[in-house]
């Protein structure tokens, strides 16, 4: 299988999932930064994903799933058990409610907003004013339990990292969240996100001219 991928995107998520589950993925990176945005033998992604975002997971089949809650879900499905509770199961919705909660409410707070400073100022402080609001709920959340659907880790902990990580670059810090930051701090030990960010830092940035 191949994941398109960016250092700077959510990609990151699903790059974590595999490392987690040990499923050997080929990483094609993909340049974000130009328009159009292009493979390194110079295809025009969009040709590939209409949509012109990353994460896109490419199946043995050349069928090609997009959206990365719906990726790391069918990463894990790969690996029952482990990584995400069975469909069907009331824990498989607690662990949907929480992939849209990062999705709606931190990721997308994050991007565009936070990352395109032609947004403007007022923006940008409204956008941070929101993620220390999520992330006081957060903070909450994980007072009592390690991951966040109680003592093991999921792809909802995958997905959560991405934003989090951002935190610095983003100026969305968590020093009033303690308890995130423990959870946070715990996710960067963990071998599956070390071999994740390993793979990331390595990709380029942009492509060559």
């Amino acid at each position: 299988m191949k994941l398109y991928c960016n250092p700077y995107a959510c990609s990151l998520a699903p790059a974590i999932v595999a490392a987690e589950a040990g499923t050997a993925l080929d990483y094609v990176f993909v340049d974000i930064l130009t328009e159009p945005h292009r493979l390194a033998d110079g295809t025009d992604y969009a040709t590939l994903n209409p949509r012109n975002y990353v994460p896109l997971l490419e199946l043995d089949t050349g069928e090609r799933i997009s959206e990365v809650a719906v990726i790391l879900q069918y990463l894990a499905d790969m690996v029952p058990g482990r990584l995400a509770p069975a469909a069907g199961l009331p824990e498989r919705y607690k662990l949907k409610e929480w992939l849209n909660f990062i999705g709606t409410e931190l990721h997308k707070m994050y991007s565009p907003w936070l990352f395109h400073p032609e947004v403007g100022e007022t923006a940008q402080a409204y956008a941070r004013s929101k993620i220390a609001g999520r992330y006081e709920l957060l903070n909450a959340h994980l007072a009592d339990r390690e991951y966040l659907i109680g003592d093991a880790f999921s792809i909802a902990d995958a997905y959560l990292f991405v934003p989090v990580n951002w935190s610095a670059a983003a100026k969305t810090p968590l020093s009033s969240f303690a308890h995130l930051r423990a959870w946070y701090e715990q996710m960067r030990q963990r071998p599956g996100v070390k071999e994740a960010l390993r793979l990331h830092s390595a990709m380029p940035k942009v492509l060559a001219a």
